[in-house]
């Protein structure tokens, strides 16, 4: 895992979405950090791939650069890759992908039509940062 591609493709993805001032913290952890997490800020139980953090969300959410942390398990984002036939680096993008658009109100559990835009969203972002045609969003 190239943690200096990772910053690069979140880069490329912020500048795509017109966020070329804001800031972003990506955490890479393993399945027993995001399993806390996940009980902790979800109230579920196990581990979860991405888990996205906003920042600016609530009446003082316009002050801060940061758009807010997306957390990525690399031991699920392994298994699902592996499950996939992709490779890390591409899963990885998957989920970037994913906990960005999260921060920036994109919701696939809020209706259908919601989660095929985000879905649609996410290709477009996704041909910007992978090379293979054939990966398909989450």
């Amino acid at each position: 895992m190239d943690l200096k591609k990772i910053q690069e493709k979140a880069q490329v993805i912020l500048s795509a979405l017109e966020l070329n001032d804001d800031e972003l913290s990506i955490l890479i952890v393993d399945d027993p950090q995001i399993a806390e997490m996940n009980q902790t800020y979800r109230n579920k139980k196990g581990p979860t791939n991405v888990l996205s953090f906003p920042m600016r969300e609530g009446e003082f959410g316009g002050i801060t650069p940061l758009l807010g942390d997306v957390v990525i398990s690399a031991d699920t984002a392994q298994k699902e890759a592996n499950d996939a036939n992709i490779s890390l680096d591409e899963r990885i993008s998957q989920l970037l992908v994913h906990g960005i658009l999260h921060l920036v109100d994109y919701d696939h559990e809020r209706s259908d039509n919601d989660a095929r835009i985000m879905e649609e969203k996410s290709l477009e972002l996704l041909r910007l940062i992978e090379k293979n045609p054939d990966l398909n969003v989450f």
